[in-house]
């Protein structure tokens, strides 16, 4: 037997990392390949289900006994079983107001009795576009879907919505599970803001979707009585967590940060730097109710940091996001009206949020059967 060589050199060990390179890619996307061809089987199946009426047809048992004879005929394949055919039902049913019937373009057809029992259909059935806002319905995990369906009990926009967030974010199972049950559909974009009037259209949507309200602070661990410099400490000791909760594109430029403003000094609470707006960020946070002072304070930080921090032709305009423990919304819009400075303002909560129902998270004693059974 021939013993092995050494090779040292240089280019020799790039290419043996490249072709590792290489081939994790492939399998990245071979994984993703495979994701995509079983979501679309678990869509059609879906379909199949609710437009063939198979329980109408058929009666009640039909799904287990659908699931008994596609175990027997395939007996090595996953995802077959009672429960998860419902979950295909429910997976059509929730995305299906987005689907299109045109003939003749890709994606797979139906199966031949839906043809045979459904002759006046022409064309193939078509999962929803690739091509529009829907398109990464088909790029996370059937797992995670599931937990989806669990959770946003019929609501297409909401589960749009955190299928898009998933891809963006890269999101867990866990990490997803966690930001639905703390309301993060119900809190992005709702601050109250003056962005229509004071940024540009191309990026005034863009910051308010940005922005939350109110914000998830449980995360500092602040329990007691406590003051603003206590409060901002612990965001900062928490400062991975702070920009999770801050939102994407959120770089931490610095705490208390200098200004000199002519012969006076002024500091500003927390300056980030957003590279989704390209732009920084002042932020202000208030452990009072919000007063209209408070809006003239941030209004100044903000023309400041345009005339001392930007940079003209690379940053766009400064934002003003003041974080307050409570607000009157008439009041603070007034203010906002007042100010030719962009500034958003919204609340904080301490407390944690838990899930109202654990439905989905948990195996009932079917599923555990069921899956024992695979």
């Amino acid at each position: 037997m021939r013993e092995p060589i050494t090779i040292i050199d240089k280019d020799y060990t790039q290419w043996v990392k490249d072709l590792v390179i290489r081939y994790r890619k492939c399998q990245i996307k071979a994984a993703i390949q495979v994701n995509t061809e079983q979501l679309h089987f678990n869509w059609l199946l879906g379909h199949d289900i609710v437009e063939m009426k198979v329980e109408e047809r058929w009666g009640e048992g039909v799904i287990a006994q659908l699931s008994n004879d596609l175990r027997k005929a395939m007996p090595h394949v996953e995802g077959l079983s009672v429960t998860n055919l419902r979950y295909c039902r429910r997976f059509y049913l929730l995305y299906s107001p987005l689907e299109s019937i045109q003939p003749q373009l890709g994606g797979e057809t139906t199966s031949d009795t839906y043809n045979t029992i459904h002759p006046q259909a022409e064309g193939e059935l078509q999962v929803p576009d690739r091509q529009n806002e829907t398109s990464n319905i088909f790029n996370i995990p059937w797992g995670h879907h599931k937990l989806i369906l669990d959770r946003v009990k019929g609501d297409v926009n909401k589960a749009l919505f955190f299928v898009n967030q998933t891809v963006e974010n890269g999101w867990s199972r866990a990490m997803l599970l966690n930001w639905i049950d703390t309301g993060l559909f119900e809190r992005t974009g709702k601050a109250l803001t003056n962005f229509k009037n004071t940024i540009p259209d191309t990026t005034s949507d863009l910051a308010q979707e940005l922005t939350k309200d109110p914000y998830n602070f449980a995360f500092a661990g602040v329990t007691k009585q406590y003051n603003e410099r206590q409060l901002k400490d612990a965001l900062l000791s928490n400062i991975t967590k702070f920009l999770i909760e801050l939102g994407t594109g959120f770089a931490y430029v610095g705490k208390e940060y200098r200004l000199q403003i002519g012969e006076t000094e002024k500091f500003i609470d927390l300056l980030f730097y957003n590279i989704r707006l390209r732009c920084y960020v002042v932020v202000e946070v208030k452990i009072d109710k919000f007063d209209t002072k408070d809006i003239g304070q941030l209004g100044t930080y903000v023309t400041a940091a345009n005339h001392l921090l930007r940079e003209e032709g690379k940053d766009n305009p400064t934002i003003g996001l003041l974080i307050c423990k409570s607000k009157d919304n008439t009041l603070a819009q007034y203010a906002l009206e007042s100010s030719n400075q962009p500034i958003g303002i919204s609340e904080y909560d301490l407390e944690k949020v838990y899930p109202e129902k654990i439905e989905g998270t948990i195996p009932t004693i079917k599923e555990i059967e069921e899956h024992i059974g695979e």
